[in-house]
């Protein structure tokens, strides 16, 4: 266990590493002869509400088609939903997130732009993050020698059992 990372860590970051490859490659993506998806599909598959996706679309994040009336999402339309909600559990605010998504465009011109933006903002979350997780070893570890502490002294007060 080195560095306070298992084994089990290393696979789960590899298998998250894999999963943002592959809503990259979805955002990315043309869309034609993309999967669609409902409304309801979005919403059960990120435990979000249809305002919430409504909310998104008149901010102008979510672009869906309509068929027949109804609102349908392409792959790139989840892929991103699933970056919106990511840069929202990081604390990015929707301007920001609105300015990375406008960044990319239909062909992909402002590519270096978008690039070089998500560069900075996901250094300094990396940073953020970083310190949380050194924050939370060392109260972590204090803890622990609290709790045995605690553990030796109620052993030290406890009767033996002798008579």
């Amino acid at each position: 266990m080195a560095g306070g990372r298992t084994a089990g860590s290393a696979v789960q970051q590899a298998d998250a590493a894999e999963a943002a490859r592959q809503v990259l490659a979805d955002h990315a993506s043309d869309d034609r002869g993309s999967e669609l998806f409902g409304v309801t599909e979005l919403c059960k598959s990120f435990g979000v509400t249809p305002r919430t996706l409504r909310f998104y679309e008149d901010k102008g994040l979510l672009k869906p088609r309509r068929i027949n009336g109804t609102r349908v999402y392409s792959r790139r339309d989840r892929a991103r939903l699933v970056l919106i909600l990511r840069a929202k559990a990081i604390g990015s605010s929707l301007a920001d997130i609105k300015q990375y998504l406008d960044m990319y465009g239909q062909a992909g011109e402002g590519r270096e732009q978008q690039l070089r933006y998500v560069l900075e903002r996901t250094d300094g979350a990396i940073a953020e993050l970083e310190q949380k997780r050194a924050h939370i070893e060392s109260s972590l570890a204090e803890l622990r020698i609290i709790n045995g502490h605690v553990r030796r002294n109620l052993e030290a007060l406890a009767p033996t059992g002798h008579s």
